[in-house]
């Protein structure tokens, strides 16, 4: 039997109508405005599984900028410029301090007016150093490039090449010296310059007599010989200055010029340094009274000017009576100039001579003089040196006797000693005068 349909009934089918889905989606939205969803339990495995990484934010439009990436690519290419660049100044430092790659000491001559190129490239053929640049680029950075200095060097075994620039800048160069002896004229002082193989250049004039100064001057190669006439005269200059303001009170000579001019005589006169302010002394009481020097030199340096010290000879007595601007035996007072390049030690002891009455000196013999304050006294002297020389000459005379006949007695030894070698090995001859045969050397003889 049909039951009729219950209003109840009515309204559940309309629920039921409506779908399953329109009353799920109604019942979960209020469950889910009421309550928050819980998440479903992970399993063990799903635990320990990685969780999806959230996506970038998305990039910036400003980072995308043209003139940003070039802003960034030019900052990170500075940074490895100056990476680059300090590394290389570093190994060059290192490299610069380090020892050289020289074997054995080493002498390079740098020649005037070459510059930091030519000077590197000059060490680097001589193995001085390695890396001509390095030395270069350390030379600039250290600002020595205009301060290196020409010369002859003598690097030592395994030199940096920091040493090598402090040589240069320094000018440690190889000292050569040259040796001007006191009394030389300057003729034979230009000619000792001009045979000096290191010094460069050429001389054209003599300097004026008595302009320079003998003594031991050192100099680099490079040096030229204008340059060391000049430094002697500048140190002739200066000595005489010196001791011109230092020399006593009351000296015949009234200008530097004449103190130059008695030196050269008594240079000349004794090569004594002891003797110097007596033998001063006796040409100083000369000139106060007047009287004539007779000195011997200056009738030679008259006869032969710069050329007198060259060769050895005696004096003539028609000399001494012959006219001679020079000649001290006929003209009064000092000589129109010296007649050598008087040394310091010559020059002092004429502004300060010895003080005595002494009016002559004659040799004695051993290299010095006597001295006497009268005429008497000093003929006495004088007889005594010519009993020296006579004994000199018949010394003189005897050796030359004795060295003769041991020459002609050895010369006969060997003669002899020749004639009996060929003696010897000629065939000797029979009584009949034949030659006999040589004798046959006896068995088991070598």
């Amino acid at each position: 039997m049909l039951d009729s349909p219950d209003p109840s009934d009515e309204h559940n089918n309309d629920s039921t109508a409506a779908g399953p889905s329109q009353v799920d989606d109604a019942q979960y939205g209020s469950e889910v405005s009421e309550t928050p969803m819980r998440l479903a339990p992970k399993s063990p495995r799903e635990a320990i599984q990685p969780e999806r990484v959230p996506e970038p934010p998305p990039r910036s439009r400003h980072a995308r900028n043209p003139v940003v990436v070039f802003l960034n690519f030019m900052l990170t290419f500075a940074v490895l410029c100056a990476m680059g660049v300090g590394g290389l100044l570093y190994w060059g430092k290192v490299t610069f301090d380090s020892a050289g790659p020289l074997r054995e000491e080493t002498a390079v001559v740098v020649s005037p007016g070459s510059g930091l190129e030519t000077i590197s490239n000059l060490l680097a053929r001589n193995d001085v150093i390695e890396q001509s640049w390095v030395f270069m680029g350390g030379v600039q950075l250290y600002k020595n490039a205009s301060k290196l200095k020409a010369g002859e060097y003598l690097f030592p075994a395994g030199i940096s090449m920091n040493g090598v620039m402090n040589m240069l800048v320094e000018g440690k160069a190889i000292q050569h010296a040259i040796t001007i002896p006191e009394g030389w004229t300057s003729a034979q002082i230009v000619a000792r310059i001009k045979e000096d193989p290191v010094l460069m250049g050429e001389l054209d004039e003599v300097p004026a007599e008595g302009a320079l100064l003998p003594e031991t001057y050192a100099f680099t190669r490079g040096t030229t010989r204008k340059e060391m006439i000049e430094r002697m005269r500048v140190a002739q200059e200066k000595a005489l200055a010196d001791i011109w303001e230092r020399r006593s009170e009351g000296l015949p000579v009234k200008t530097p010029e004449e103190l130059v001019t008695l030196a050269s005589i008594v240079e000349k006169e004794t090569g004594k340094a002891d003797e110097r302010p007596r033998v001063a002394g006796v040409f100083v009481n000369r000139l106060n009274k007047n009287w004539r020097l007779e000195s011997d030199p200056t009738i030679l340096y008259g006869l032969y000017g710069g050329d007198a010290w060259t060769r050895a000879r005696t004096i003539r007595v028609s000399e001494k009576e012959a006219p001679n601007r020079y000649n001290t035996y006929q003209i009064r007072g000092l000589p129109p100039g010296p007649i050598a390049n008087p040394g310091r030690k010559a020059m002092e002891a004429v502004a300060n001579p010895s003080r005595t009455n002494d009016m002559f000196f004659v040799a004695d013999g051993t290299g010095g003089h006597l001295f006497a304050e009268t005429l008497q006294q000093h003929n006495r002297n004088v007889t005594r040196w010519r009993d020296v020389e006579r004994t000199r000459r018949k010394a003189a005379a005897e050796a030359k006797k004795a060295s003769e006949e041991a020459e002609a007695a050895e010369a006969a030894a060997a003669a002899a000693a020749e004639y009996d070698d060929l003696a010897g090995d000629a065939p000797s001859k029979t009584e009949n005068g034949m030659i006999a045969p040589a004798a046959k050397p006896a068995a088991g003889a070598n």
